[in-house]
């Protein structure tokens, strides 16, 4: 007999076996089969008909007395744990925010570039709108009715036409207001007679106060008002400021035709001028027309530099201190200067004139009536030029002065004040215009080859006119020395 050994489902003849089984002590095991025969085709062969599948008997599973228990059975695989949802919904939500974030911060960014473009583009057209307004009021003023009339000078009938009077129609309003000033001065020729000039002037109150240049004026023993109706006036020099050729003189009167003052400021080259004054002092009110070709000329007189209109209005001499009227019959300009003569090359010059802009002496007509001086700001230094322009050379200081109390000291040179530079003579006189009596700034000197910056206060120096002898009149019953003090300031030089 053959061992076979028992098992739960038969017995099993103890033949040679392979455990296929992946548990090493597991007692079951699968006998070997021995493979189905590869069935041979033969197409000349019938295929025969498959043999009738006999009925599938059920084995009959022998009980066992084994018990069976948990380690019987294989062991199980973990199951794969499962990612948990609520992590995949918190990292969404953390991406979604993220986003978010980014998106805010990109608005907020270019919330805040549209905005400043806005308020950016907001002041760029209320400066355009404001520059705008002030042109259209320009023009409005240009084309004022014609019902404008100065002081005491109304024009009657004459309408102005588009862009203002017209020529005849600023003469008509103000020739009145015009004046020739006769100056018999200190001064004499080579034959010892007393010399006279001639010059216009123009009045500006009701009461008798007349601009006119400085040079007109200077040196007077005697000084005479003519009128456009030929009434003479003896006048007395209030103050002056040789600095910008301007004086104020006054004859005692009222009810005089006065003009109207305007606003050098508001001229733009290209405008036209009229000019009425006393040229060669014997044709009185004449009037020239012409344009303004340029403003703010820097031009030099008698050493000082001078702001000026230019105009090709015709001036001669006699038309200095005559007044330029713009074409609403307002006085702009104090007529002062002219090119004059030949060039190198043998060319003449002509239609080269120059005015004082109002503006520049307003300011001084006011403080010479109410205080009858210029009060122009004083250093107490002698300067010179120096030969190669750098500067200007302290010759001396005043004791107690400003530039002492400042420690300015001979032999510095002055290289600027405030800030302004000050390379020459010229320069410096231009340069203190810009400020006044007890006003404090810096002042720069080159000292030891080095710049220093000092600290000055200016003082005060009054520009009144210096006392001058006036004719007397003619003595009828006087003495030999009442005739020699009459005669003598006014022939004997």
């Amino acid at each position: 007999m053959e061992n076979n050994e028992q098992t739960p489902f038969g017995t099993v003849p103890e033949t040679p076996a392979k455990k296929v089984s992946p548990f090493e002590d597991s007692p079951y095991v699968i006998a070997p089969q021995e493979p189905e025969p590869i069935r041979e085709f033969n197409p000349q062969k019938p295929v025969s008909e498959p043999e009738t599948p006999q009925p599938v008997v059920e084995a009959e599973i022998p009980q066992s007395n084994h018990a069976w228990t948990v380690e019987d059975l294989p062991p199980l695989e973990p199951r794969p744990k499962k990612k948990s949802s609520a992590k995949k919904v918190w990292k969404t939500i953390g991406l979604i925010a993220a986003g978010i974030g980014v998106l805010l911060t990109a608005c907020s960014i270019t919330a805040a570039a549209v905005t400043q473009y806005w308020r950016q583009y907001n002041i760029q057209s209320s400066e355009l709108l404001a520059d705008l307004q002030q042109q259209i009021n320009k023009l409005e003023d240009k084309i004022e009715d014609n019902s404008y009339t100065g002081n005491g000078n109304s024009i009657s009938g004459i309408a102005p036409s588009v862009e203002g009077l017209t020529p005849g129609q600023v003469y008509a309003q103000n020739h009145r207001s015009v004046v020739a000033i006769s100056n018999q001065s200190s001064s004499t020729n080579i034959y010892g007679q007393v010399t006279e000039t001639a010059g216009s002037g123009f009045i500006i109150s009701e009461d008798g106060y007349i601009i006119t240049n400085y040079h007109v004026v200077a040196d007077s023993t005697k000084l005479t008002v003519i009128t456009s109706n030929g009434t003479e006036y003896p006048a007395k020099l209030i103050g002056y400021d040789d600095r910008n050729d301007f004086a104020l003189i006054k004859v005692e009167a009222s009810g005089l035709p006065a003009v109207t003052l305007g606003k050098s400021d508001d001229l733009i080259v290209g405008d036209q001028v009229v000019a009425i004054g006393n040229p060669l002092g014997e044709l009185t009110n004449s009037l020239t027309v012409g344009y303004i070709s340029a403003k703010e000329r820097d031009v030099t007189t008698d050493g000082s530099i001078i702001n000026m209109l230019q105009t090709d209005a015709a001036i001669n001499p006699g038309n200095s201190g005559g007044p330029l009227f713009n074409m609403k019959g307002e006085v702009i300009g104090i007529i002062s200067a002219k090119y004059s003569g030949t060039t190198s090359s043998g060319a003449s010059i002509e239609g080269i004139g120059f005015a004082i802009p109002i503006d520049d002496v307003i300011g001084m007509v006011n403080e010479l009536i109410d205080n009858g001086f210029i009060s122009a700001p004083y250093m107490g230094v002698s300067v010179s030029q120096r030969a190669d322009g750098m500067g200007v050379y302290v010759e001396s200081v005043e004791a107690d002065s400003p530039a002492a109390a400042a420690g300015i000291k001979a032999g510095d040179i002055i290289v600027g004040i405030g800030e302004y530079s000050t390379a020459s003579l010229s320069q410096l006189d231009k340069v203190l215009r810009n400020f006044s009596a007890h006003e404090t700034t810096t002042i720069s000197v080159y000292r030891n080859r080095q710049v220093l910056d000092l600290t000055i206060t200016f003082a005060e120096k009054n520009q009144a006119p210096t006392a001058q002898p006036t004719q007397s009149e003619l003595p009828e019953d006087g003495t030999a020395e009442e005739w020699y003090d009459w005669w003598l300031p006014n022939f004997g030089g």
